[in-house]
C-alpha cells in the first residue's frame, strides 16, 4: 500500500504512526496541534499552485486532526467549552474550504493553532 504513495508521503506517515505510539495524552494533543498547523499551511501553498488534489488531501488531514482534538475534550469546565467551541468553529471553516477556499480565514485558524501550540510548549518545559 505505501508502494503506491510518493515516497515523501510515505516518510510521513511512517515517521507520524511511530510518534504516535509512543506519545502521552499531552503530546498527542501537541501532535494534533501540529497536524493541523501543517495541514493547514499545505492546504493554503496548495491552493496558491493551483493544485486541487494536493490541497483536498491537506484540508483533509486537518480535518482528522480536528476531529481527534474535538474527541478528545473531556470534562464539562470552562477551558473544556473553549476548546471545543474552537474546534467546532475549526472545522466548519476547513469543512467550507472544500468548496469554497477562504485562505483568509484558514491564516487565521492556522495561527490561532500556533499561539496555542507554542504556549502549550513553553508550559511543558
Amino acid at each position: 500500500m505505501l508502494a503506491r504513495r510518493n515516497p515523501s508521503e510515505a516518510y510521513r506517515r511512517v515517521e507520524f504512526d511511530a510518534r504516535v505510539a509512543g506519545a502521552s495524552p499531552a503530546e498527542l494533543v501537541r501532535l494534533c496541534y501540529e497536524q493541523v498547523i501543517t495541514a493547514l499551511g499545505g492546504a493554503m501553498l496548495a491552493a496558491e499552485r493551483g493544485d486541487n488534489l494536493a490541497k483536498s488531501q491537506a484540508l483533509t488531514r486537518a480535518m482528522s486532526a480536528l476531529t481527534a482534538l474535538q474527541m478528545g475534550v473531556s470534562g464539562e469546565d470552562s477551558m473544556a467549552q473553549a476548546l471545543l467551541h474552537l474546534y467546532t468553529v475549526a472545522r466548519r471553516a476547513v469543512l467550507d474550504s472544500v468548496l469554497d477556499f477562504d485562505s483568509a480565514t484558514l491564516t487565521r485558524i492556522r495561527q490561532d493553532f500556533v499561539e496555542i501550540n507554542e504556549g502549550m510548549t513553553r508550559a511543558a518545559q
